[in-house]
């Protein structure tokens, strides 16, 4: 009797499934690291964009008027470029003021919660979709959330 050397077609299909198994995960690892990386960078652009307001306004004792156009115009920040989420992002002046937010809109429900339970010393306060100190219970399940940093 001949001895055959070589593996079945069934040992063939093991092995490729496993490899499927493991490309999969791979890929998933690869997304839940770049997502990660991409909301470590979001908050580090917007405590810079907070600390260059606040230098830039901050002796004229109020934060009125402030936006995206007037920092870029003032050197303040370099493109209108959304730190994360929506591309109609904003940066806005308090009713009286005071103090500015930095807006970001257009966030999925895990993105939210992420930036409402992340504590930043930056900002005085979070807003979850315009409730203030709302925390992640505010985000809803749509990718329609708005996070506010409410910084004085």
């Amino acid at each position: 009797m001949k001895s055959e050397s070589g593996r079945s077609l069934i040992e063939m299909l093991g092995v490729l499934a496993i490899g499927a198994v493991m490309t999969v995960g791979a890929y998933k690892t690869y997304g839940a690291i770049r997502t990660s990386q991409l909301r470590n960078l979001a908050m580090s652009t917007m405590e810079q964009i907070a600390q260059n307001t606040k230098i830039l306004l901050e002796t004229r004792g109020d934060y009125t008027g402030v936006s995206i156009d007037y920092l870029i115009k003032a050197g303040a920040i370099t493109s209108a470029d959304a730190p994360f989420g929506g591309d109609d992002w904003s940066i806005t002046a308090g009713i009286d003021g005071k103090n500015f937010s930095i807006n970001l809109t257009d966030l999925t429900n895990s993105d939210c919660i992420y930036f409402a339970t992340k504590k930043v010393s930056w900002a005085k306060s979070v807003a979850v979709n315009k409730i203030e100190n709302g925390g992640a219970e505010s985000c809803i399940s749509s990718p329609k959330n708005l996070i506010s940093f409410i910084v004085e």
